[in-house]
């Protein structure tokens, strides 16, 4: 008796976490959707310098209610989990994990100096993407690039050297402090092949000028290419995602009419 209604509760308690094609489910998202953003805001909110104690209390003890609730939500998924350790060690499990466990390391220890670790909690915004069904497609679209964007990483680690050993070549006896060697050029190259160009240093030789033109060039051409293979990649995955809700809804279609034909 009570094994059935141990399992009848953990049945529930999963549906209303995990099944958010429920109404009770998409309740429990937005709530905790909610519940991320304001605390967001209090960490905001805790960071203006004129702040009193009165406030600063305020803020702690909503703190301590956010903390509580993230604490009871991530055990419940662990709970739900099919594989606990495995989920520890996920994405979702990491974030859920680091946005609270900095907490309790500063309440239990006391130490001031753990008071650093509370930064962390900035990073239950990235809880956000669990509810967003796009995330699906940019994981699918990551998995058909992934060969690609290897290769593309690399070739962009091959081009920054070439263009730091360049640029050291044409402007190191003119600006020994900025161009000191090949990897005091590293920095100019990254902003400077990205187009992000901070202008802390820029060529003054005509040699690093004309060098640097043809640097920017490649580096606009550059940033083209990972958008074009990202953007069909997404294509591919809208279609794939597609082609699977045809699926179930065809294997649904037949579902019923086989429970129909058993009626009849």
């Amino acid at each position: 008796m009570l094994q059935e209604i141990y399992s009848m509760i953990k049945k529930r308690t999963h549906n209303f976490i995990n099944d958010n094609t429920t109404v009770a489910g998409k309740l429990f998202d937005y709530l905790v959707l909610l519940f991320i953003f304001i605390s967001l805001i209090v960490y905001a909110l805790e960071t203006l310098p004129d702040l009193n104690i009165e406030q600063l209390a305020i803020l702690h003890q909503i703190e301590l209610l956010l903390i509580i609730f993230f604490t009871i939500e991530f055990f419940l998924r662990l709970w739900f989990a099919h594989q606990p350790l495995k989920y520890i060690f996920s994405f979702y499990g990491m974030v859920d994990i680091i946005s609270v466990l900095p907490y309790y390391l500063h309440f239990g220890f006391g130490f001031s100096s753990l008071r650093a670790l509370r930064i962390f909690r900035i990073f239950r915004a990235l809880k956000i993407v669990r509810y967003n069904r796009a995330i699906k497609r940019f994981k699918i679209a990551f998995n058909i690039i992934r060969e690609e964007i290897i290769l593309f990483a690399i070739l962009t680690g091959i081009l920054l050297y070439i263009v730091s050993a360049g640029i050291y070549h044409f402007e190191h006896i003119a600006q020994p402090k900025l161009f000191n060697s090949v990897f005091h050029s590293l920095w100019w190259a990254v902003v400077t092949l990205f187009t992000v160009g901070y202008g802390d240093s820029y060529p003054i030789t005509l040699g690093g000028k004309i060098f640097t033109f043809f640097v920017l060039i490649i580096g606009v051409s550059m940033m083209m290419i990972p958008a074009g293979i990202f953007t069909t990649a997404l294509m591919k995955a809208r279609e794939i995602e597609e082609d699977e809700k045809n699926k179930e809804n065809t294997a649904s279609n037949h579902s019923i009419d086989k429970e129909i034909d058993e009626i009849s």
